[in-house]
């Protein structure tokens, strides 16, 4: 019986943080470790004390995994090495590079250098113009006296702005005291810039506060042959009529656990090839239950769950096809866009106007434009994209036009079969995308102030085109009204497209599965890859650019993504681990590594570097569900890597020496393109049909007894719900004691290794 161990957390936001910055604010950010190790990074949000985050994560752990720590850090911080020549008696400072720096000129720049500090002694870097991302590369050194290496003192790090007419701009410093450098020799990272003058207290409740919500789920999963009963049950569900396992979840599913259990059951009917007629099922049970055809599918139901988690499932890469480009767009183009008068703030178009002051009027004049202009090319992204859209959400939403189209047949509720379709589409799947690319992985990081601003204007136009138009000028938002034009004319081609989107074959022509076969590639993209052949070359030019492909079978990498390339691949079941290699193992960030094992026994290790920390997250954890059911993974490795003789981390000479640190192999990061485990989603359904048993165990009598939801049955139908309804109380009890005997079993093991001598 094996553990299954999930830990769901969502960072909500931060409040009253603490200001690091010289601007009066911070960039804040929160990073998520387990037993040390980071496993989740949120995305920065520029200039906020408040800061929003609102993303998720779901995390698979190890067995005897300890602590879960949440630290929330300012982005604005300065890398530097300090080293102590003792032969020159001598202070060097290697200036690297900075990041994020405050912009202090009229062009949204600064032109940094940087100076350090000790006693009497100064020394200043060079200038570098127009950024705020200055990459120095610089060694500065001070000559002391043999008496100043035995006083106390502080090592100050400033950063400036340089300034042609006038006194130059305070950026930032760091201070490190000296006997700092007496107890460690080489003190080398990034360092958080501090206010000029002004001692930071950090106690005291000053710090602010993270709300977070975290859900810890730990599973012993059976054997499959235990789940199948459960499966055919599901299975017999969305094929007969009576439906009475998800009749049931409906009825017992808390708001909190609808959308995991939705997740749960849409991932089991993937697998099944049947998420179409379970849709369908949950569909027409609301359809069928809705009386005002304005508030279909308003609520929070199963079947709104499950419709978003589906689309979420199967249609997140033709989400990216129809939107990255035009998100691209507006974050590279940062434009200030605004319509409301109460918030049109004329100094800010001064500071990126050379034309003198703009007026209201001009602003507003110049935000309708831009925006018809994003609105525009996102309409026509999406009506030409029938063919892209994935085939099984499209006769989805051909079996719920169907099922809508029946129950509302009059004339005057025409429209309702497109809003069914639209308010899925644009309302919960496009709009949303639009308003928070970060969480459906079109960026990186979340948008600034401006961008955001852009981007929530335009998210209420979109859900104006999904709603047909039909609720313009009823709103408060009056200020909209110059978008009204472009959207109405938009509707007649959205209704098109609907009408393209749902011209498909039957169901059984849709290969339902597509999405989730072994053979596909599950991960790609460019990494640094270390040429270990080469030792002599500096560690800065030992990486050279690859691109990699990942699947279930192989990690394999070339010059370039062409297909024409000669690739090197790797198997993934030589897969021994897959961790983190410390920074100054290489004098880089972002490192990974993955050892493997030939046929022969001999150990090898791929060194490759990601762009930044979430993209390390993110190929660590592909590589890991790859190789999780691997036979011969290693329970330590080495962080470091082997370089003149020996391990940088531990110092052994042995280069075959067992690794000094344990292994993290079994933490992942859960998301969509995890493949199928049917034993552990079974056994999430097992628990809620176990808590209904256990909690509500007179919903077995009154589903078995009673018609659905007061319908007229007949005694034939009745008599069928009545014995579906034992059918499944026999399953889960079956379960119950499964686990239960499993557990006993268990426990007796133990008991039998501690009493054997």
């Amino acid at each position: 019986m094996a553990k299954n161990t999930s830990l769901y957390f969502r960072i909500v936001e931060g409040r009253s943080l603490p200001v690091k910055d010289v601007s009066g604010t911070s960039d804040p950010y929160c990073i998520v470790k387990v037993d040390n190790e980071v496993v989740a990074r949120t995305a920065t949000v520029w200039k906020n004390l408040n800061p929003f985050w609102g993303e998720e994560y779901t995390l698979h752990l190890p067995t005897g995994f300890h602590s879960l720590s949440f630290y929330v850090m300012d982005e604005d911080t300065i890398g530097l090495e300090l080293l102590r020549d003792a032969k020159g008696i001598g202070l060097r400072c290697h200036f690297i590079e900075a990041r994020d720096l405050a912009p202090r000129d009229i062009s949204g720049t600064s032109d940094p250098f940087a100076r350090i500090l000790f006693n009497n002694h100064s020394a200043e870097t060079s200038i570098i113009k127009k950024t705020r991302y200055p990459h120095w590369g610089e060694t500065l050194e001070l000559e002391l006296e043999t008496e100043e290496l035995s006083e106390g003192g502080t090592v100050t790090v400033e950063v400036w702005d340089w300034d042609m007419v006038g006194k130059n701009d305070f950026l930032g410093k760091v201070e490190i005291p000296f006997a700092c450098l007496h107890k460690t020799p080489l003190v080398q990272g990034w360092f958080r810039l501090l206010p000029l003058g002004n001692n930071e207290d950090d106690a005291g409740g000053k710090l602010g506060a993270l709300r977070l919500k975290v859900r810890l789920v730990e599973d012993r999963i059976l054997p499959s042959m235990y789940y199948q009963p459960l499966i055919d049950l599901l299975v017999q569900s969305v094929i007969s009529p009576d439906g009475s396992p998800l009749t049931m979840l409906e009825e017992v599913t808390t708001v909190e656990s609808r959308q995991d259990v939705a997740m749960t059951l849409v991932k089991i009917y993937l697998g099944q090839g049947l998420v179409v007629p379970f849709l369908d099922y949950l569909n027409t049970r609301e359809v069928n239950h809705t009386l005002d055809p304005n508030t279909l599918f308003r609520s929070n139901s199963l079947a709104s769950k499950a419709m978003e988690q589906f689309m979420k499932a199967v249609g997140m890469l033709y989400l990216h096809e129809i939107l990255k480009p035009i998100i691209n767009r507006i974050f590279e183009e940062k434009k200030y866009i605004e319509l409301d008068p109460c918030k049109i703030d004329l100094n800010r178009t001064r500071r990126i106007s050379f034309k003198g002051a703009v007026s209201e009027a001009e602003v507003r004049e110049s935000s309708v434009e831009m925006l018809q202009g994003y609105l525009s090319n996102i309409v026509e992204s999406i009506i030409g994209s029938v063919t892209q859209c994935p085939p099984v959400m499209r006769v989805a939403f051909k079996q719920l036009h169907k099922r809508v189209e029946e129950q509302f047949p009059e004339q005057e509720n025409e429209d309702v079969k497109y809003l069914a379709i639209s308010g899925f589409f644009f309302l919960r799947f496009l709009a949303p995308a639009i308003l928070t690319p970060k969480l459906f992985h079109l960026r990186d990081q979340h948008a600034d102030t401006r961008t955001s601003r852009t981007l929530l204007l335009l998210a209420k136009a979109v859900q104006s085109v999904g709603n047909l138009g039909l609720q313009l000028g009823h709103g408060k938002e009056l200020w909209m009204e110059p978008l009204h034009p472009i959207i109405l004319y938009s509707v007649a081609s959205v209704k098109d497209f609907l009408d393209k989107l749902i011209d498909i074959d039957s169901v059984s022509e849709v290969p339902q599965r597509a999405v989730f076969l072994p053979s596909v590639t599950v991960k790609e993209g460019y990494l640094q890859k270390h040429k270990a052949e080469s030792p002599q070359l500096l560690s800065r030019f030992s990486f050279k650019k690859r691109y990699f492909w990942l699947s279930s079978e192989t990690l394999s990498y070339a010059k370039t993504p062409d297909p024409w390339q000669v690739r090197s691949s790797i198997p993934i079941q030589c897969v021994c681990a897959v961790e983190r290699v410390d920074e100054n193992a290489f004098q880089q960030q972002h490192v990974l590594q993955v050892v493997t094992q030939d046929n022969d026994g001999k150990m090898h290790t791929i060194y490759t570097q990601c762009k930044n920390v979430n993209e390390l997250n993110q190929w660590l954890s592909a590589i890991r569900k790859a190789s999780i059911y691997n036979r011969r993974m290693l329970p330590f490795f080495h962080p470091g890597a082997y370089r003149s003789g020996k391990w940088t981390c531990c110092l052994q000479a042995d280069r075959a020496t067992s690794g000094c640190s344990r292994t993290h192999s079994a933490v992942t990061l859960g998301d969509w393109s995890d493949p199928l485990d049917p034993d552990a989603e079974t056994q999430t359904i097992y628990k809620q049909h176990l808590y209904c048993h256990l909690k509500h165990s007179r919903c077995f009598k009154s589903l078995s007894l009673s018609p659905p939801d007061g319908a007229d049955c007949s005694v034939e139908l009745l008599k069928h719900r009545q014995a579906a309804a034992v059918r499944l109380l026999g399953v889960v009890l079956d379960l119950e004691q499964a686990h239960a005997t499993f557990q006993r079993q268990e426990r007796e093991e133990a008991g039998s290794l501690i009493l054997t001598p």
